[in-house]
């Protein structure tokens, strides 16, 4: 029997299983479905990783790769190539994974703890009915950078991309390096839903035109796209008529958003947050089910691997310290709440004797200038942080001292955002 078992292999699930390893378990295996180690940091060849976590600018891959070398000599168990079936808990607290591969064929492997690492998925043309022919060159950002970056294949020569986040505009980069012509970057939104560095960097360091607040309205082609039609959109987020726009063009890339890999949790009961598509969770990162914990992008999307990578620390840590101590116990948990301009906040809820401080993450619905970030207990404010500038594209962080949860009167804590 395991003491931990880790879904996924990419950087949330290696940070997670050296973590644990560091805090003294003995037997933990990594189960990964792809036939290496990395995760999605393996195509990801631009640069502008672990500026936070290594204080040095390196590629996907040699972030991914300085995690794998620390597993050398550690004893944690790999498993590659193997796909993850089902997640039960037992009565007496063991968790079973079932899990298959093409050597051991289906298995079943009992373990103390678990941490979720399974990442995020693409959200495809289907999701979000764009109407038009369906033809040959349509892809998600994600796709065409496995194509080019991993397997050598250039997916189009001249580009439209729908959607501004990070892989959309870190793409319209790559192809144009690669020769291509990206003709636009098309947002619905007002706003970009990317880092501004990678505005910067990737669109006017290039002058790609980036259109807000437009949209795909038309896919027109035979065998391959040859025509796209982009149209203005209003405040309702619905095309005006008579602002199309037609672009000869034989690709179109999506960027139109990530949804955390959850269909094993969601399986195995563990409670959802409908506003992440992620696993509620504790301070510490445990889900509802105790002893599984979650922890990356598929809690929530992060935009800075570095994130991930310190999340992902503390589900290890707290895998450990389960494994030692046994469950943590509480004799009061407080439930944060998102209010005006907050999509949501992660942890979602905080065991008071279990916490020193503790970090809260989030994303704001709309962009702001001066504003301030408060904290609110019915109608009393606890705290406030400033802030000069917030956008959606960009996670912001806030940390709380247990000295000032406890001066919260209810069970219910709520972040807000209130403009100066």
């Amino acid at each position: 029997m395991y003491q931990l078992i880790v879904i996924g292999g990419g950087p949330a699930g290696l940070a997670a299983a050296l973590k644990a390893k560091e805090e003294g378990l003995e037997n933990i295996l990594i189960l990964e479905r792809d036939k290496e180690l990395g995760g999605i940091l393996n195509q990801c060849i631009h640069n502008g990783f672990g500026l936070h976590y290594f204080k040095e600018e390196l590629t996907g891959p040699e972030y991914a790769g300085r995690f794998i070398a620390q597993l050398e000599g550690t004893g944690i168990e790999v498993k590659a190539d193997t796909m993850v079936l089902d997640i039960t808990a037992r009565e007496d607290g063991v968790k079973v994974v079932s899990a298959v591969n093409g050597a051991e064929g289906y298995m079943t492997l009992e373990t103390a703890t678990v941490v979720l690492a399974m990442g995020c998925r693409e959200r495809t043309r289907g999701a979000i009915s764009i109407p038009g022919a369906r033809c040959a060159g349509v892809y998600t950002a994600g796709a065409a950078q496995h194509f080019l970056n991993m397997e050598g294949y250039m997916v189009g020569k001249r580009v439209v991309i729908l959607g501004s986040g990070d892989i959309g505009l870190i793409m319209a980069r790559r192809m144009t390096l690669e020769g291509a012509k990206v003709l636009a970057c098309v947002e619905l939104m007002p706003y970009s839903g990317g880092l501004n560095r990678n505005i910067v960097q990737c669109l006017n360091d290039y002058d790609i035109p980036l259109y807000l607040s437009h949209t795909v309205v038309d896919i027109r082609g035979k065998d391959r796209v040859e025509q796209v039609v982009v149209a203005k959109v209003g405040p309702d987020r619905k095309p005006v008529p008579g602002t199309e726009m037609v672009f000869d063009c034989d690709t179109l890339l999506l960027s139109v958003g990530l949804i955390p890999e959850n269909e094993l949790s969601r399986q195995a009961n563990v409670v959802m947050d409908p506003r992440t598509n992620g696993a509620v969770v504790y301070e510490n990162m445990e889900t509802s089910l105790p002893g599984v914990f979650a922890c990356g992008n598929v809690v929530h999307v992060h935009d800075l691997v570095d994130f991930v990578t310190a999340e992902s620390q503390r589900a290890g840590a707290a895998a450990a310290a389960w494994v030692k101590n046994g469950p943590a116990a509480s004799a009061r948990t407080i439930e944060l709440k998102n209010g005006a301009g907050v999509g949501y906040t992660v942890p979602q809820k905080l065991r008071l004797d279990a916490v020193d401080k503790a970090e809260i993450f989030f994303r704001v619905r709309q962009v702001y200038g001066n504003a301030s970030i408060r904290v609110m207990d019915g109608e009393k404010q606890l705290a406030a942080f400033k802030r000069e500038h917030m956008a959606p594209g960009e996670m912001e962080r806030i940390t709380l001292p247990r000295k000032l949860l406890e001066m919260a009167a209810g069970d219910t804590l709520t972040v807000e955002i209130a403009e100066a």
